[in-house]
């Protein structure tokens, strides 16, 4: 690389819940440049979701946790060409990776779900993944599925 590596920039927390990771989803989840609308949805989705999880005794934040840790994936599959072929080689995620692509997933299947508002989108795929189930499990049970598959050619690895 001809260039220095960009300095990691550092979050602050959220201010309701004091939790840096709150703050990249919510930055996730925001569109145009909107971060307090995002932080309304956010809030919104955690209040629906402490209604139906107030018998478990655990807070909002740990579900959405919870959740987040159900539908991320450890592993990948990266197309490699190698000798004309080209072959889906299982790779490990590293960790600031394993976060953004767990965020994006929700938000994704969030968006596509119906429902009314954002929030209560965001809080049924929140609770679904808690229960792992819900589209964005079922990406992750397919990728884990697709690198299972094709662990014979993880000696190609880069």
């Amino acid at each position: 690389m001809r260039k220095a590596k960009p300095k990691k920039r550092i979050l602050l927390p959220d201010p309701k819940y004091k939790d840096v990771l709150v703050t990249r989803f919510v930055n996730d989840l925001m569109l145009s440049g909107k971060k307090s609308v995002a932080y309304e949805i956010f809030y919104n989705a955690m209040d629906i979701v402490a209604d139906k999880t107030k018998d478990s005794g655990l807070t909002p934040v740990e579900v959405w946790k919870k959740s987040l840790e159900n539908i991320t994936p450890s592993v990948e599959v990266k197309s490699r060409r190698i000798g004309g072929a080209t072959f889906q080689v299982p790779m490990e995620i590293r960790p600031d990776r394993k976060i953004s692509i767990g965020n994006k997933n929700l938000i994704l299947f969030s968006r596509k779900r119906s429902g009314r508002s954002m929030s209560e989108k965001l809080a049924a795929e929140i609770l679904a993944g808690y229960n792992q189930e819900g589209g964005a499990y079922k990406k992750k049970e397919d990728t884990h599925r697709m690198a299972e598959a094709n662990k014979a050619f993880s000696h190609f690895r880069f």
